[in-house]
């Protein structure tokens, strides 16, 4: 058997899930360098809540939106912008070690362009759930409606293969199932947020859009179900 000597030890993360990643990470240096003083200057300590009042999502701007008919692009781009931001260095890591390891495995099926359309998707009908679900003030932060969009994703090209193989394809669900088992536990024993509302949108939101913007779409999907 050939292998080719150039060939690299793992295969590289596709660079758009890479560039993401690195807003996601870059942010939340700038931030914390800000506040222990390396750059900025004294304004610095407050980049966190600056960056927070502009560019996260708020449900109650989103009331305020719909009363008025009225969707200034100052507060649209919050849609598409909380994703960068993070509560902590801790949000940013974990966040960033999901995008990184379940953008490559859909990243390898999926087209560019299609991984960006789930992520930012997921990203808008998550934040669209959290404030129009639910009337809680506190803004939503953090790239995790976007990266559950990924776990969609790639738990429909799981659900395809296990169709494939004749195997129980409702076992692709359990990393859902697991991580919202996760959040639950979480909130009952330390008083989590709702986050997990936008979360779940996010995910269902990445599942579905699998079916139109995978390679084969949803005949791809159906013929395998009918193999079975």
């Amino acid at each position: 058997m050939q292998t080719n000597p150039n060939a690299p030890p793992v295969n590289p993360l596709p660079p758009i899930v890479v560039v993401l990643a690195l807003v996601i990470f870059g942010v939340e240096l700038a931030v914390d360098l800000g506040k222990a003083g390396y750059v900025g200057g004294p304004d610095a300590i407050g980049w966190r809540l600056a960056l927070i009042r502009k560019f996260a999502f708020s449900g109650d701007v989103l009331d305020w939106m719909i009363a008025r008919r009225h969707a200034p692009l100052d507060q649209l781009w919050r849609f598409v912008t909380y994703p960068f931001l993070s509560i902590s260095f801790t949000q940013m890591l974990f966040v960033v070690v999901f995008l990184l390891a379940l953008g490559k495995a859909v990243g390898e099926v999926f087209r560019p362009w299609a991984v960006l359309l789930v992520f930012f998707a997921s990203a808008i009908i998550g934040a669209l759930a959290y404030g129009l679900l639910l009337d809680d003030p506190r803004p939503l932060i953090g790239g995790f409606p976007a990266v559950y969009g990924l776990i969609g994703a790639f738990t429909f090209l799981l659900w395809v293969n296990l169709a494939a193989t004749g195997a129980n394809k409702y076992r692709a669900f359990t990393l859902i199932g697991f991580l919202l088992f996760i959040q639950l536990v979480f909130s009952l024993l330390f008083g989590g947020r709702n986050d997990w509302v936008a979360d779940f949108a996010g995910f269902l939101t990445g599942f579905g859009l699998s079916f139109i913007v995978s390679p084969g779409g949803w005949q791809r999907a159906l013929q395998q179900l009918r193999r079975r």
